[in-house]
């Protein structure tokens, strides 16, 4: 394995670009795979019609022209003759190729083909003419000006001085599927011959991929069943008694939630449990009474969140629920000062803390527990195995507790979270009303404008989602900006509007949501950032634009963040693409629905699509488009750990205890 100094030809600059990418060595290079194909065929520009997708060679017969937009986006037109037919080009964010690309110079042009203006408007141009045969070209994501031809043109000098690769499947497996060799299958994915042979490649690497995590998984699985929990006798009349005090009755399927985790924490074995339940339906109060429960045993509770704002909010919870009881309760963030830090670590380590929650500053090594028992992860999926597996070891034997918003099918749960035993919580608290949800075209954004100012007129507030958007894509789509800017037009005279995005430090975005929490803004313009458990019931309406760009089950996440009170609420969906997909929230409100519904939409895909990511985020494999690969990893994984041979096998042994062997 090489540093990425190493590499020839790769400066410090495209070393930084290339971090912000996630390489950092030559192996990080190899399995940085493309995230979709392109099938490049030369057309035929006397058949094609308006908005065919062309892929044309020819000369360039014209000096380029380049137009800044904006400050930010640029513009180059230029002439180019094709076949004998002269035709003009237009391409954005491609003037770095103005001075490689003079009069004279082949060039084949990829994009969309405007007849009427006998113009094409590229969105790729690479240098030279196309092969007469069919070719498959790699994209890659790409970064601060570096692009997909600089990362193969690194990978083809990995492969040309020869790469050393640890090959996971055991030989027995790789015979009995005939998988393509390793070196050869990464090389098939980064510099396809042909379709075959990119399948084989891709099957190949998938397989590996999943195969190593349901081989951890079920190793974790059998570890469990040989660890005992830790011994407790919890009275449940005591249980019952904060139930009843509780400002509010559970709902069915939290109670039997709450008896199974009882049951759980009575048992000698060690509890591993996976609550999932749709946006709302009261997961958060379930753990509450997990963490009672386990401060009745004498032992300590770690809640672990994905973001600083879901922290506070939840501290904020725990200290209302059990102000009664005097439980001394911390917030851990790292952006908490450091004396507050100090003093929760002394307050951890002597036990005077009995409940903790926070973000990922909960693993740090500075923090040490006197006798952690119970450790719960909401939005489970958001965190790794590897996070989570540092935050369960600095207990002894704690209890385990994950939870998750983003239900999946029991047959897809049962799959992948195997070590776990799976709790769903369906009824949704009493009084909550159903979200109405609406499908609009951009040409009827005033109908939309009316509607908010109709819910902020009764002193609701709202919601407005825009999708985060590199400077690389279409410039018409609605940016956070931009959207800041039309609803200070529509309503700035009369509302005070808020701005929350990933970009911001953790103060700014906590004051921006104190201030709508408070109602002081009424109208808050945001990325996906308010995905995850913000809570401000008197939001009764959210816009998304771009909606085509969400999964089914992301678009319904964001709508949970309103229909949080008896009040009616309503969730816009503003898009001109995809209506049969997004009609599918305007009929349902059932999470575990749609994302049925996404799995099948999702599940089939033509192999040169873009490749779409789970929740799980593998690097090639998709487990709803290759969930019979997944299976079969999995029953291979389990026989494979049966058979005993895994003992024998140093690399896999290493890596399922988390140890992955690099080349």
């Amino acid at each position: 394995m090489k540093q990425l100094e190493e590499i020839k030809g790769l400066g410090p600059k495209t070393r930084v670009a290339l971090e912000k990418l996630g390489i950092k060595t030559s192996d990080d290079l190899l399995y940085y795979y493309p995230f979709r194909y392109e099938i490049l065929k030369k057309s035929n520009l006397e058949k094609l019609k308006q908005d065919d997708k062309v892929v044309v060679d020819g000369n360039v017969e014209s000096i380029p022209s380049v137009f800044h937009i904006n400050g930010r986006l640029d513009k180059m037109n230029f002439r180019f003759m094709s076949g004998g037919k002269l035709l003009q080009v237009v391409i954005f964010n491609r003037a770095f190729l103005k001075s490689k690309i003079p009069i004279g110079t082949t060039i084949t042009v990829i994009g969309k083909y405007d007849y009427k203006h006998n113009m094409i408007v590229a969105n790729d141009i690479h240098l030279g003419a196309l092969p007469n045969t069919e070719k498959i070209e790699p994209v890659y994501h790409s970064y601060g000006g570096v692009g997909g031809k600089q990362i193969r043109s690194y990978l083809f000098q990995l492969f040309s001085e020869g790469i050393d690769v640890v090959d996971y499947i055991p030989e027995g497996l790789s015979l009995k599927y005939q998988f393509m060799d390793k070196t050869r299958s990464l090389k098939q994915i980064h510099f396809p011959t042909n379709k075959n042979s990119l399948k084989a490649a891709l099957l190949r690497a998938k397989y590996e991929e999943l195969f190593l995590f349901m081989l951890k998984m079920n190793y974790l699985k059998r570890e469990k069943q040989h660890t005992n929990g830790l011994k407790r006798d919890i009275s449940f009349a005591f249980v019952e008694k904060f139930i009843k005090s509780l400002p509010f009755s559970l709902t069915d399927d939290q109670m039997i939630c709450a008896k199974a985790i009882y049951q759980d924490l009575n048992d000698s074995k060690r509890m591993n449990r996976l609550v999932q339940g749709d946006v709302g339906s009261g997961k958060t109060i379930v753990s509450f009474i997990a963490m009672y429960m386990n401060y009745l045993s004498g032992y300590q509770s770690a809640l672990m969140v994905p973001t600083e704002i879901l922290a506070h909010q939840h501290y904020k919870k725990l200290t209302e629920i059990f102000e009664p009881y005097y439980i001394r309760i911390a917030v851990l963030t790292g952006k908490t000062k450091i004396r507050e830090k100090r003093e929760i670590y002394e307050g951890l380590k002597n036990g005077t803390i009995s409940i903790v929650v926070g973000t990922h500053a909960l693993i740090s090594e500075a923090v040490e527990y006197q006798n952690l028992g119970l450790v719960i992860t909401d939005e489970q999926h958001r965190f790794g195995v590897n996070q989570r597996s540092n935050l369960r070891n600095k207990g002894i034997t704690p209890d385990i507790l994950y939870m998750s918003a983003t239900p999946i099918p029991r047959t897809y749960a049962l799959t992948i979270y195997g070590d776990m035993d799976v709790s769903n919580i369906h009824t949704m608290p009493s009084g909550r009303l159903p979200v109405i949800t609406s499908l609009k075209k951009n040409s009827e954004i005033r109908d939309v404008l009316e509607s908010m100012y109709q819910e902020l007129k009764n002193g609701h507030q709202v919601y407005v989602i825009a999708p985060l958007i590199e400077e690389s894509e279409k410039i018409d789509l609605e940016n956070v900006t931009l959207l800041e800017e039309k609803m200070k037009k529509a309503f700035g005279k009369f509302y005070q509007i808020g701005v929350l995005h990933g970009k911001m430090s953790s103060k700014e975005k906590e004051e921006v949501m104190k201030n709508f929490e408070q109602n002081e803004v009424q109208i808050l313009i945001s990325t996906t950032v308010v995905e995850v458990g913000v809570d401000v019931p008197n939001a009764t309406m959210m816009v998304i634009f771009d909606s085509e760009r969400f999964g089914l089950s992301a678009l319904h996440q964001l709508r949970g963040r309103v229909g949080r009170s008896n009040l009616q609420s309503y969730c816009v969906l503003i898009s001109d693409f995809e209506k049969e997909r997004l009609s599918i929230l305007t009929e349902t409100t059932d999470g575990f629905k749609i994302s049925e519904e996404d799995f099948k939409l999702r599940g089939s895909g033509d192999l040169f699509g873009v490749r779409q990511s789970g929740d799980m985020q593998f690097q090639i494999a998709d487990i709803k488009k290759d969930f019979s690969i997944l299976v079969k990893a999995k029953e291979d994984s389990e026989a494979y750990i049966l058979s005993g041979k895994i003992e024998e096998n140093s690399i896999l042994r290493a890596y399922v205890q988390g140890t992955k062997v690099l080349s």
